[in-house]
């Protein structure tokens, strides 16, 4: 699988999996619904994005649930997109970039640009390598971001100057880097089309508030389909929240993402 290839044309929506297992009965609960999501979902959203944080807190069973839906994702065809938000000196760069780039080829990673360019080159040259994708971190949907990537560079603020740098990377890369950058901003994302062409991955759409990242001449066409959710969350017990999805999810607050050339808003559609 090539990840770039794999999402060309699929509905520009990403099926988070951040796991609170108490939501769900157990950690086995939370498997079994997490499984029946990605059956249901496969064809409708462009990747899965399990944040590495949730599944690394619970320990030994966390990391081995992790591997099995990342392959089971993989038997449906479904790219991964691991949420990882990686970022070191090159030599230990080079561990992470093999970690969950070079062993599982065609995946994505977002990672965290502010150690440098010599940071991120073992990201770009395993995404290269193994048919994945590296996304940086530009500006993020937290409030906090402001206090570092609002701040003033001679080029504007950090956030614009760090999506220069990635739309530079993204030439010299084949396309293979991509940009973080939350839709909680007013106007941000059509601030971030501005300065970058490649694919952004656009957290905050819907249940945390964000904007809708609309054409500003209103030229693009909605998704196919009807599912077009901004967030869920899924505890058991509560009547489905969307067609075509499995029993389990308990609401859908709808957005309403669109895909334009060179641009895609994939939004959380969580297993929290």
């Amino acid at each position: 699988m090539d990840f770039l290839e794999a999402i060309a044309g699929r509905p520009a929506l990403v099926l988070g999996l951040d796991p609170r297992p108490e939501r769900h009965g157990g950690w086995a609960a939370f498997l079994e619904d997490a499984r029946a999501l990605l059956r249901a979902l496969a064809g409708r959203v462009a990747a899965v994005k399990p944040q590495l944080a949730f599944f690394e807190a619970e320990g030994r069973r966390g990391m081995a649930g992790l591997f099995d839906l990342v392959e089971y994702a993989r038997e449906l065809g479904l790219p991964v997109l691991f949420d990882a938000k990686r970022g070191d000196v090159p030599s230990t760069a080079a561990a992470y970039a093999r970690a969950w780039l070079s062993n599982f080829p065609g995946s994505a990673l977002t990672v965290n640009p502010l150690l440098g360019e010599d940071s991120l080159l073992p990201f770009f040259d395993a995404a290269g390598e193994s048919g994945g994708m590296v996304f940086l971190l530009a500006r993020t949907s937290n409030p906090g971001a402001r206090d570092l990537l609002e701040l003033k560079t001679e080029k504007g603020p950090l956030w614009a100057y760090l999506l220069a740098r990635a739309e530079a990377w993204n030439g010299r890369f084949g396309g293979r880097v991509g940009a973080v950058v939350g839709a909680t901003h007013a106007g941000g994302l059509e601030a971030a089309r501005a300065r970058f062409s490649g694919w952004i991955l656009a957290p905050g759409v819907g249940a945390q508030g964000g904007e809708d990242p609309k054409d500003p001449q209103g030229a693009l066409p909605p998704l196919p389909g009807d599912l077009v959710p901004g967030g869920a969350v899924c505890p058991r017990g509560e009547p489905p929240g969307g067609r075509g999805l499995p029993p389990g999810p308990r609401r859908l607050t709808r957005g309403s993402p669109r895909k334009a050339l060179g641009f895609a808003s994939p939004v959380a559609l969580g297993v929290a």
